[in-house]
């Protein structure tokens, strides 16, 4: 009997230790799934991944009216909203295509207070937000320029790039470097600063016919003067038409009209008379109207004249110089051809509301802005290059000197 009962014991001990593995490995499985159940856990409650960024910060002023937007990493933007802080106006925006980034769909204005509030999702779906309330730039601390031609216009050759400032600029270098002008002709382009507040670019002949030219600005953030900061980012392109230059002979009192190389007409003219003489030099089309009032008192005349209804009048200086028609003419001995009469214009012969085929109509008519007029011959002085857009009465290496690049 002893036997039996040693081999039951065995048995008995074998079962226990088999029960304890049961027991130990079953206890270490409870231990490793209530882990797995505390990492579920933590991973439920985890922050998402994408991370929204607003250009803008909170609370920031002085923030770009251009480059001011929304854009998310490790994830998509969901939902943007922007308006105008306290009134609840909407800004109207776009989400790019990839969901990456957001932007207003207009330029903002300067000196305004915005709010942003911004979500995004990662590839978990796990969402994100972000806000933000800041003010734009002022107008106290930006510049702005207001520039000649407008895109998507077509000029004469000898429309300059003229821009001028609404603040001085002290740092001419900073922000001529910040506009670039190119001509699909190849020709080089050079800026010229005409005080501290006007910047004109042309090249060193006449625009090429038919070129195009791009003018880049990018002048947001740029500083101008101490603590002053461009708000401008765009691209501009204009046309330039064929060429027309038209000179004016004082001595013979005609104008000879070339176009792309070829004279077109050759049409009487008077002058400035011996008290009131015309400027002499290259002077630029740079506005044109189909009746204009020309008052003496606004060029320091006194009394002259003031008259009402001046038709096909186009500007060729900003002192008060213009190709103009005259129909108060003397009716039985008209000076066009034979004298210089005027208050320092060029007159030709017209009539009362600009109409009928005159040639002070055919001449309107037949000019663009950009157009060249070249006087010659006249006793007075050639015309100051900052006088208008003619800066063609610059030198090229006077003009080079002038650039601050």
């Amino acid at each position: 009997m002893t036997t039996p009962d040693i081999a039951a014991r065995r048995a008995l001990g074998a079962c226990a230790v088999l029960m304890v593995g049961t027991l130990t490995l079953t206890a270490c499985g409870g231990n490793a799934n209530a882990k797995n159940d505390d990492k579920g856990g933590k991973e439920s409650a985890k922050t998402s991944v994408a991370k929204i960024v607003i250009s803008a910060k909170n609370g920031s002023t002085g923030a770009s009216i251009n480059s001011t937007g929304v854009q998310v990493s490790d994830g998509t933007l969901t939902d943007v909203k922007m308006t105008v802080a306290g009134t609840g106006q909407a800004v109207p925006g776009s989400t790019s295509a990839n969901g990456g980034s957001w932007k207003p769909k207009e330029q903002l204005e300067r000196g305004t207070k915005y709010e942003i509030s911004a979500t995004a999702k990662d590839e978990d779906g796990k969402t994100s937000a972000a806000n933000s309330t800041f003010t734009t730039v002022t107008p106290q601390n930006s510049f702005i320029g207001t520039y000649t031609p407008d895109g998507g216009t077509t000029v004469g050759v000898g429309m300059p790039v003229s821009f001028n400032f609404d603040k001085v600029i002290s740092d001419k270098k900073a922000v001529q470097s910040h506009i670039t002008v190119t001509s699909s002709s190849g020709q080089q382009v050079v800026g010229h600063w005409f005080g501290s507040q006007r910047l004109d670019f042309r090249p060193e002949e006449y625009w090429k016919a038919g070129s195009k030219v791009t003018m880049k600005i990018d002048l947001d953030g740029v500083q101008g003067t101490n603590g002053v900061y461009g708000v401008q980012k765009k691209t501009v392109t204009f046309a330039i038409g064929r060429s027309q230059v038209s000179t004016v002979d004082a001595n013979t009192q005609t104008m000879k009209v070339v176009r792309d190389g070829k004279t077109v007409k050759s049409v009487p003219i008077s002058t400035g008379s011996p008290e009131f003489t015309t400027y002499n030099g290259q002077m630029v089309i740079s506005e044109k109207y189909k009746k204009i009032r020309m008052d003496s008192r606004t060029v320091d005349l006194a009394n002259a004249y003031d008259i009402k209804d001046v038709p096909d009048a186009m500007r060729l200086t900003q002192s008060g110089t213009f190709i103009h028609g005259n129909y108060w003419y003397n009716k039985g001995n008209p000076p066009f051809g034979r004298q210089g009469t005027s208050h320092g214009c060029v007159g030709l012969q017209d009539v009362k509301g600009g109409q009928g085929a005159t040639p002070a109509k055919w001449f309107y008519d037949n000019s663009i802005l950009g157009d060249v007029v070249i006087v010659k011959n006249s006793p007075d002085k050639t015309v100051s290059p900052d006088n208008g857009l003619n800066g063609w009465n610059l030198a090229w290496n006077e003009w080079v000197a002038g650039s601050s690049v």
